[in-house]
């Protein structure tokens, strides 16, 4: 794990200076070193010098050859264990259908529900793997990966262990998310109160007893979990010392931000939806805002209004939300362009949202994130002479090598 990266062109760090986020015009600020070289010792990141400079002696040499630097990308929104496929989904909305419709016709969240149900703890484990593989090829070395796929205590348990058991075995940074709030499970149609009653009397208690997961999620949103319901959840959450997250202002704007800000939820996540009094109670919190661009352009719905968020001093993310039914994309490259082209963002504020402000929206800007001597040496070299080529060039891996833990990687 002692690694020396030498004839690197761009080297982009990122640097935090101390501070756990960036916001405002710090988003454009990547301090960027050309012609440099990194030094990496037991895992973790130990100085930056010179290209031309010398490996200390009995140190893994891998030469850049002009090449760019980046941290590895942090992904804090998505649901990538699951199981089942929903491309007739994808075929009726391209006929028009909605996606309150396809829900209503017995798709949607159910459908998966009904799949990892049904579905082997062997099986989500290797499918979830697989994907995790690959999102690691594309760049991604630190991911939050939710449950709310099962919506029972049974099933939920076995997606949450599934998630442990990737965090203890892949390479990649694996932080797990309680989210039996996704929907209503069939059992308690009608109920959904008792459902809510379900989550926080018996589920939440077991999923902290075991410490299954490091944050809640709710999907706060017409026609599933109303504020009321979502504050249950998150004072419950709190209680049992699990940090709440949430799917706020994603269909219509219904004070889910604003719930989000008040009660210290980590992030609030999607906001296509979001008020001006949403960005003023955000503007009052820690909470970081984390937009989903992807979902965005994959369910042609608004995106969220990212300019103004920056704007307005606000520490912004960006997530994936890979998942099943509404964003089949786990590439954070992708949503680098996407940023920049549908929301406004720079090449400069995209690459900060997808790395440190996306780290702090885990809690985990102090190891990960950026290139910092201290840091964990998660780091990505891109067969591209200047990192704007990265959303320029759209639609390619641009990865030609991946330091994860200070380790090569050889995939």
């Amino acid at each position: 794990m002692n690694l020396f990266i030498k004839n690197i062109g761009q080297l982009v760090t990122v640097a935090a200076n101390g501070t756990r986020v960036k916001r405002g015009a710090q988003m454009r600020e990547l301090h960027i070193h050309t012609n440099a070289s990194l030094l990496i010792r037991d895992g973790l990141i130990a100085g930056i010098g010179a290209a031309d400079d010398s490996p200390p002696e009995e140190m893994e040499v891998l030469d850049a050859a002009g090449r760019t630097v980046l941290p590895g990308f942090v992904d804090p929104h998505t649901h990538t264990v699951f199981a089942g496929s929903r491309e007739n989904e994808f075929a009726m909305r391209a006929e028009g259908k909605s996606y309150q419709q396809i829900a209503e016709a017995g798709g949607g969240i159910l459908s998966t529900m009904r799949a990892v149900r049904e579905a082997t703890k062997r099986d989500l484990y290797r499918s979830a793997e697989r994907r995790l593989n690959e999102m690691l090829r594309g760049g991604t070395t630190t991911v939050e990966i939710k449950s709310g796929y099962g919506l029972s205590p049974e099933a939920e348990m076995k997606m949450l262990e599934v998630i442990a058991e990737l965090r203890r075995d892949h390479y990649s940074t694996i932080v797990g998310t309680f989210l039996g709030a996704h929907t209503v499970p069939p059992e308690y149609a009608g109920d959904r109160q008792g459902y809510v009653d379900r989550i926080c009397d018996y589920m939440m208690p077991h999923v902290a007893e075991r410490k299954l997961a490091t944050f809640v999620d709710v999907f706060c949103e017409t026609g599933y979990f109303d504020l009321k319901q979502t504050e249950q959840i998150i004072l419950e959450a709190k209680r049992h010392g699990l940090v709440p997250k949430l799917h706020a202002d994603q269909l219509t704007a219904m004070g889910a931000t604003e719930l989000g800000a008040k009660h210290g939820a980590i992030s609030v996540d999607h906001l296509e939806q979001m008020t001006p009094a949403g960005i003023d109670a955000l503007r009052n919190s820690e909470t970081i805002a984390t937009v989903l661009p992807g979902c965005s352009l994959f369910l042609n719905h608004p995106y969220a209004p990212a300019r103004a968020v920056i704007d307005a001093g606000i520490p912004l993310a960006i997530a994936t939300d890979f998942n099943p039914g509404s964003q089949m994309c786990y590439s954070m490259q992708m949503m680098l362009t996407l940023a920049c082209t549908q929301m406004r963002m720079t090449p400069e504020e995209a690459v900060t949202a997808a790395t440190l402000n996306a780290a702090a929206a885990l809690g985990m800007s102090g190891a990960v994130g950026s290139i910092e001597p201290g840091k964990q040496a998660d780091v990505v070299v891109y067969d591209v002479s200047d990192y704007r080529t990265i959303p320029y060039h759209y639609g390619v891996n641009h990865v030609w090598k991946i330091v994860k833990n200070g380790v090569l990687l050889d995939f």
